[in-house]
């Protein structure tokens, strides 16, 4: 048996969803005065992510991910509402092909949590796009089916793992068919944040499709590696799923390099491979998150000579406008002033912050 099917079976506690939540479990004071912010983006903490947090820390990390700010509901003038540009590259709903070989595959737009940094917040959400339906997830699965050069599927959204084992395994049945998808890839948050749903049922449906099944967790800081979590991870790697990182660079949450190299050496302990570090995007109400690119680029050269090879995750920007993805740690040119030239993919320059 593996490890997380030896765990006992509990009742699941209801998350946290309202404001009127928040301040009966003393995570904001008694009229907070956030409900403007809750009509604009949604609010989700799960019980597993209650437990983590210090409520007599008035900077703790995990709070600050989770637990909403008036700060949010600040925009600069270099903010947008699609800032990767998702949306010009989706030919059907639910689809994004930006590069030629793989496709996102966003069947649902909901999440267990709601990261108040999230570069999609305009989208997600019971306020966002919502589940796709039956004839959009045909007509999704039909330009995957008809696009013999996508060699990799990436679920997405919202966050896939909401979906229950059976309308995953029946996702993956329907990739088995397509023979030219070789490579199943699956972002999400659930094993830090809903570590229960990681049962042998959950793994056996990631795996069902016969291809290989990539996994990218998400956390951005060392105690997200909670033991409920690190047994849902132990059961996906033993389940056959290959597992990888990715984190936000974030400013009061993991922006001093003690922090990520804790985070990077969890992973690896873990035996998640370090993948991507991103820089925080240009999603409305999040500026208080962002670092300069300078300060993430100072944070990775340090993290060089301190940890272990292993460790070193790749610190990527999406470009604003839908470039992609471009290696910041190497790939740009100071133009002086925090201004950069980025080179996306196809070896075009873009100006950042986009002017």
């Amino acid at each position: 048996m593996s490890a997380i099917a030896k765990m006992p079976v509990k009742a699941r506690a209801a998350s946290l969803k309202t404001v009127a939540d928040l301040e009966t479990a003393r995570l904001v004071p008694a009229n907070s005065g956030l409900e403007a912010v809750a009509e604009k983006y949604a609010i989700g903490i799960t019980p597993a992510v209650l437990e983590l947090i210090d409520r007599n820390d008035p900077a703790d990390p995990m709070a600050l991910q989770f637990v909403p700010s008036a700060a949010e509901l600040l925009t600069t003038p270099d903010e947008r509402e699609d800032p990767i540009g998702d949306l010009s590259h989706s030919p059907v709903e639910g689809i994004v092909h930006r590069y030629p070989d793989r496709v996102l595959l966003k069947a649902v737009h909901v999440c267990p949590v709601y990261c108040r940094f999230c570069f999609r917040r305009e989208m997600v959400g019971p306020q966002g796009l919502g589940t796709l339906t039956s004839a959009e997830l045909d007509a999704a699965m039909d330009y995957i089916a008809s696009h013999t050069e996508i060699w990799e599927v990436i679920l997405t959204g919202g966050d896939p793992l909401v979906l229950s084992p059976r309308r995953l395994a029946g996702l993956m049945e329907r990739l088995r068919g397509i023979e030219h998808v070789k490579i199943v890839r699956f972002h999400t948050r659930v094993p830090v944040v809903e570590p229960e749903r990681i049962d042998a049922e959950m793994v056996a449906a990631l795996t069902s499709s016969g291809k290989t099944t990539y996994l990218a967790v998400h956390a951005n800081h060392p105690r997200e590696f909670s033991a409920v979590a690190k047994a849902a991870f132990k059961a996906l790697v033993d389940g056959g799923v290959v597992l990888v990182s990715q984190s936000v660079l974030l400013r009061g949450i993991n922006d001093d390099v003690e922090t990520l190299a804790a985070l990077m050496r969890g992973f690896v302990e873990n035996r998640i491979k370090p993948y991507y570090l991103h820089h925080p995007d240009l999603a409305p109400g999040t500026g208080h998150f962002r670092l300069s690119i300078e300060e993430g680029q100072q944070l990775v050269a340090a993290l060089r000579g301190r940890i272990s090879g292993l460790c070193q995750p790749t610190y990527v920007l999406d470009i604003p406008g839908g470039y992609g993805k471009a290696d910041i740690g190497a790939a740009t040119v100071s133009a002086g002033d925090g201004c950069f030239r980025v080179r996306d993919w196809q070896g075009e320059e873009h100006a950042y912050p986009p002017g």
